[in-house]
Parts: C-alpha cells; sequence; structure tokens
C-alpha cells in the first residue's frame, strides 16, 4: 500500500504523514508542486527522527505518476471532503494507492472529475466543521484500508 500527497502545503502534515508510513512500512508519494522544501526542519521536526527513514517518491505532476507508475483504476482511493462513498466500503487492494489532495483545495479539479467513482470520504456528524486536518485523515484512513493485513 503506497500513501500519495498531491500538492501538499504544510510540512508538518507532510512529516506526520511520513512518520505513519515509515511505522507501518509503506511508501509516500509526492506528487506536483510542494509548498515547502523536503530538507525543511519543519518536515523533519514533524516527522521526528524517522523522516530519513521514509520510503519517499517524487513525481512533477500527476501525468507523471501516472505515466510511470501505471496504476489500475482499482488500485487508486481518493479521499475528499465530499466523496461519494464512505471510506468504509471498499475492500482496499493490498497494492492501493491511497491519494489525498492539497490542505487547501483538496485534489485538482481533473482528477476529481475523472475519477468521481473513485472518491471516498470520512464520515464527520457536525456540518460546522468542513474538514478535517490532512494527516489526520490520512493516518485514519491508512489504518482502515489495512484493517485485513494485520
Amino acid at each position: 500500500m503506497k500513501v500519495v500527497l498531491v500538492e501538499p502545503e504544510i510540512p508538518f502534515n507532510t512529516g506526520s504523514i511520513g512518520r505513519t508510513c515509515v511505522a507501518l512500512d509503506l511508501e509516500l508519494i509526492l506528487v506536483g508542486k510542494l509548498g515547502f522544501s523536503l530538507d525543511s526542519s519543519s518536515v523533519a521536526r514533524s516527522g521526528t527522527r524517522y523522516w530519513k527513514s521514509v520510503q519517499l517518491d517524487l513525481y512533477n505532476d500527476w501525468a507523471e505518476f501516472v505515466r510511470r507508475r501505471k496504476p489500475r483504476d482499482e488500485q487508486l482511493y481518493f479521499f475528499e471532503e465530499d466523496g461519494s462513498q464512505s471510506f468504509y466500503l471498499p475492500t482496499y487492494h493490498p497494492e492501493s494507492y491511497l491519494v489525498f489532495g492539497c490542505e487547501s483545495k483538496g485534489l485538482p479539479k481533473a482528477i476529481r472529475e475523472s475519477m468521481k467513482h473513485r472518491t471516498f470520504a470520512l464520515p464527520m456528524k457536525n456540518k460546522t466543521v468542513k474538514s478535517l486536518n490532512l494527516a489526520n485523515v490520512a493516518t485514519t484512513v491508512v489504518y482502515q484500508a489495512m484493517r485485513d493485513y494485520f
């Protein structure tokens, strides 16, 4: 299983997600323009001493990621606050790509429109909360996705 962040903006979130990836032996894939430098101390601080152990791969944009990785549709799971399905529903493929957009805008419109059928959301009871923290969502999704593999 792999975690994909598309254009992440906040180094603390990426560092925290990287730490979760290390804990679960997952690859972290960063796609597109980053809102920070990877040698930023804030990324390392969030990932603490584990950042150097992150299995990290980088792609310039979504097209390059798709061209080089060649993921099948059934391997791709996209997460958005307005996803059409609950993240509890799928049985996640062991070679899944769990894909998250940037903190302020979510996934790019082109991806959202072309992959609506593969977009999932976490439930939120109180509608005054627009969205959840990216690092919290990614960790929650990863553990749900891996529930059958522990």
